[in-house]
């Protein structure tokens, strides 16, 4: 009996050593001498779209640990400061910047030591915050804590949506995330946003990850034609946003301004206002709030000077009147923060154009003109821009009867504090044009002379009144004694 009882417990055991002999069999793979980071699978493809990389481990994780059949080894574990994990009887393992299935090799490495082929799992419980940096052509550059929506990290457009948007220098083809490796070393992995914008292929918006710095070079020029694409995008500056510009030049306000998308134009030299947000700031929302063009201005040479992060400055020209002819809605240009409007004087103004120009929306909506003399209504009346002087005229009740109705004078202050006087000859028949019926300008001063026969009976007037007066006086005490 004994020796029945002898032999079934060695077959018992024999039977329990297969059986673990078999389980530890079962493991997650070769046992590395030393885990390696995981290969680079973020690069470009051909069709330059990104292949995402497995999720690496970093400080801040919660993780955690499993060792088949020794559950006392295994536990839940957070990844500290120094990208170690601190395990019963082995201690310190490093993991920083391991993917799971690389963590579970090296911490399997370490258990081989007192533990015959350990089967050990590494599940991720929660993620850490990441910590990106973001430079160049954004609204607000810095440093940035995401915390990740369940699973899912972050991508590129979600951080610069974060970051305030991009600027309109931003070049979108070649935007670099540089991502540091295990070994001490950046890589470095370039991103075209444009083709996400045009495609909408979810593969060229990069996942992130800890530690990442995203820098948005300078574009090398500007293209008017995607300026609208970009302020479009969802990771552009929220509409309504306002900007510090300046204006200068021909605008009858010139200076610096807060401008946002509803500007309106009002009288010449008043500035334009804000009515809400809600738009974004283009050029000609820019002059209508410096108070609108004067008549001087050269809507074909319009320059934008834009300072970029680099501090160097960007320069281009813009065409207004592409806008007016053709409905070019490129030319209005988009401007940014700190961007300068320089409107330049006009070597020569086509009186074929004027009216056209002054009817647009970045011409003021009215100028003051000052009609004295002898007209029915003298004094300041409020007409358009570049409007002739026969309906300046005619707004303040045309001639009297005693009016000089051949010519008028007109007065003008020019912009270096000169003062002009032209005699203008007056034909209604006339259109408008520079010698008989010159367009007006803000501030101008219209004489209206008496005729020849006013003059004179003024004159007569003049010196018959005091004799007059001469012989009311004396003829009173005359009437004083008749009463008596």
């Amino acid at each position: 009996m004994n020796v029945l009882s002898t032999q079934l417990s060695m077959r018992l055991t024999l039977l329990i050593a297969i059986l673990v002999g078999v389980a530890a069999d079962i493991s997650v793979g070769p046992v590395p001498a030393l885990a390696q980071p995981a290969p680079n699978r973020g690069a470009p493809t051909e069709s330059g779209t990104y292949s995402e990389t497995a999720y690496t481990l970093g400080a801040g994780d919660r993780i955690r640990v499993d060792v088949f059949q020794v559950p006392q080894y295994g536990g839940e574990n957070s990844v500290l400061v120094d990208g170690t994990l601190n395990l019963p009887l082995v201690g310190s393992v490093d993991v920083q910047g391991l993917t799971l299935e690389q963590a579970a090799a090296a911490i399997s490495a370490r258990y081989v030591r007192i533990l015959r082929r350990p089967l050990v799992t590494v599940s991720l419980i929660s993620p850490r915050p990441l910590e990106i940096g973001v430079a160049g052509e954004v609204n607000q550059p810095g440093a940035y804590t995401i915390s990740r929506d369940g699973a899912q990290s972050p991508t590129i457009v979600h951080l610069l949506e974060t970051a305030g948007g991009i600027r309109q220098s931003a070049d979108l083809r070649n935007i670099q995330v540089r991502r540091p490796q295990r070994s001490g070393r950046e890589e470095v992995i370039n991103v075209n946003l444009w083709q996400f914008l045009q495609t909408g292929d979810l593969r060229y918006n990069l996942t992130l990850r800890d530690g990442d710095t995203i820098f948005v070079p300078t574009a090398t020029t500007v293209n008017l034609a995607e300026s609208s694409q970009i302020a479009a995008a969802s990771f552009a500056p929220q509409e309504g946003a306002t900007i510090n510009i300046a204006v200068v030049g021909e605008v009858f306000r010139p200076g610096p301004y807060i401008v946002t998308g509803n500007a309106r134009t009002a009288a010449a030299g008043v500035p334009g206002g804000s009515e809400g947000l809600g738009l974004t700031p283009t050029v000609t929302r820019a002059i209508q709030v410096a108070g609108g063009i004067t008549p001087g201005a050269d809507i074909r040479q319009i320059q934008i000077r834009r300072v970029t992060r680099s501090g160097a400055e960007q320069s281009f020209t813009i065409n207004l009147w592409q806008l007016l002819q053709g409905g070019d809605l490129s030319q209005d240009a988009i401007l940014q923060d700190r961007d300068t409007v320089f409107i330049p004087t006009a070597a020569s103004i086509d009186s074929t154009e004027a009216s056209q120009i002054a009817s647009a929306s970045f011409s003021p909506n009215t100028i003051r003109v000052n009609v004295v003399g002898e007209v029915s209504r003298p004094g300041v009346v409020e007409v358009p821009p570049n409007t002739p002087l026969n309906q300046a005229l005619l707004a303040a009740g045309s001639f009297t009867n005693r009016a000089a109705r051949r010519e008028v004078e007109l007065i003008r202050l020019n912009l270096n504090g000169s003062v002009s006087r032209q005699q203008v000859p007056i034909d209604f028949a006339q259109g408008l044009n520079d010698a008989s019926n010159p367009p007006l300008r803000n501030n101008d001063v219209v004489i209206v002379r008496r005729s020849s026969i006013a003059s004179v009976s003024d004159t007569i007037e003049t010196v018959t009144n005091p004799i007059a007066r001469f012989f009311t006086l004396f003829s009173l005490p005359l009437s004083f004694f008749r009463l008596f």
